[in-house]
């Protein structure tokens, strides 16, 4: 038995997270600020197992992150601000929160080591997926032209106007940043490599791909986009989709996730490694908020594409998850029906405040939607 800090564990993922490691005999310590975008006015989640000891304080807070950290043996880093677009315009809060409270972390972990930091990473780093071109070569670096209100092609296409064909994107595929929250968490993984084997830590990344189930946020409009859709169906409103809704995703269940974070952080071949933590099934945007009305019973609200593009968006990004199935034994377990009616039950029972139209607003006043 261990005890675990979670940072940002009273979130969405970190509640998840806590049952999955209570339940396997540990004991769970929460470093979590309750920002309200995402928790309301509250003092303790409703949701948060009652065996986690939370303590109330920013990531940035370094007296706080010390007392965190005491008689801690492990750690799970989830703490972020979490959301593409609207890192584009609140670059100090996102930058602040995600790299500054990273560097405090490590910084007070000098002086109280851990035998293990499991840092959470996202897909968004890739920017575009992995791609083909006609020839069968690998495209790494694609990217789309200008888009213009209207476009009908949204694909990207190779340097001789050629399209390309999107493919299972590995953890080798370089880099793309294409908005401050996937460089801010690029940066989270290096800092995590760069400060753990030093001060004799293990370190571990796993990149998530888009993340679903019951208990998000669903009056933040800038979480996950199945809750988005939810939040808007809910409301009676329709699923608001960028582009021709065609964009590919890979939607892995909450409960998958947590799973891999409690094997990443015991498996030994987990040590120095990155990896990716999806379903390994591709759908398209489109595809999953009709898939959703359906499992909500509004079948008579279809989702309405807005022909739009947002600035850091990308086309198409799966996951390949082979080498998560290699080294960690990771395989989601979640049928994404059988998921769906689980958030969809879950939803029934919720209330939500629709503030989709003011965070595309607030976007659309910077020049951030085309």
């Amino acid at each position: 038995m261990e005890r675990i800090l979670i940072t940002g564990g009273a979130g969405f993922i970190g509640r998840f997270v806590a049952d999955e490691l209570i339940a396997r005999g540990n004991q769970v310590r929460v470093l979590d600020s309750l920002i309200e975008q995402v928790h309301g006015d509250i003092e303790r989640p409703a949701a948060l197992n009652p065996e986690v000891e939370l303590i109330r304080a920013d990531v940035r807070n370094g007296d706080a992150v010390t007392k965190a950290l005491k008689g801690v043996d492990s750690v799970i880093h989830l703490a972020a601000e979490v959301g593409v677009g609207q890192s584009m315009y609140e670059v100090e809060r996102y930058t602040s929160v995600n790299d500054v409270g990273t560097a405090v972390l490590f910084e007070k972990l000098i002086d109280n080591p851990v035998r293990r930091v499991v840092t959470a990473s996202s897909m968004s780093i890739y920017g575009e997926g992995l791609y083909r071109d006609a020839d069968g070569a690998f495209v790494e670096d694609a990217e789309r032209t200008t888009l213009r209100d209207g476009q009908k092609n949204w694909e990207p296409t190779d340097t001789q106007g050629r399209p390309l064909t999107p493919v299972a994107t590995p953890e080798w595929k370089r880099p793309n940043l294409a908005s401050i929250y996937a460089l801010n968490k690029y940066v989270q993984e290096r800092t995590t490599f760069i400060m753990a084997k030093p001060y004799g830590m293990e370190g571990t990344c796993l990149r998530l791909f888009n993340v679903y189930g019951p208990g998000q946020a669903l009056s933040n409009p800038y979480t996950g986009v199945l809750a988005i859709f939810a939040s808007r169906l809910l409301n009676g409103q329709q699923p608001m989709i960028f582009e021709d809704g065609e964009q590919r995703r890979d939607f892995v269940h909450v409960s998958d996730v947590a799973r891999a974070f409690a094997d990443a952080l015991v498996l030994p071949q987990a040590v120095g490694e990155t990896f990716n933590i999806g379903s390994g099934h591709d759908r398209s945007v489109s595809e999953v908020a009709t898939e959703l009305a359906k499992a909500m019973g509004k079948n008579d609200i279809s989702p309405k594409t807005v022909g739009k593009a947002r600035i850091g968006d990308i086309r198409h990004c799966f996951c390949d998850t082979t080498k998560a199935a290699d080294k960690l034994g990771f395989q989601a377990r979640q049928d994404f029906g059988e998921g769906l009616a689980d958030l969809a039950e879950w939803v029934a029972e919720q209330t939500a405040d629709d503030r989709v139209d003011q965070a595309r607003a607030e976007l659309e006043a910077r020049g951030l939607v085309s």
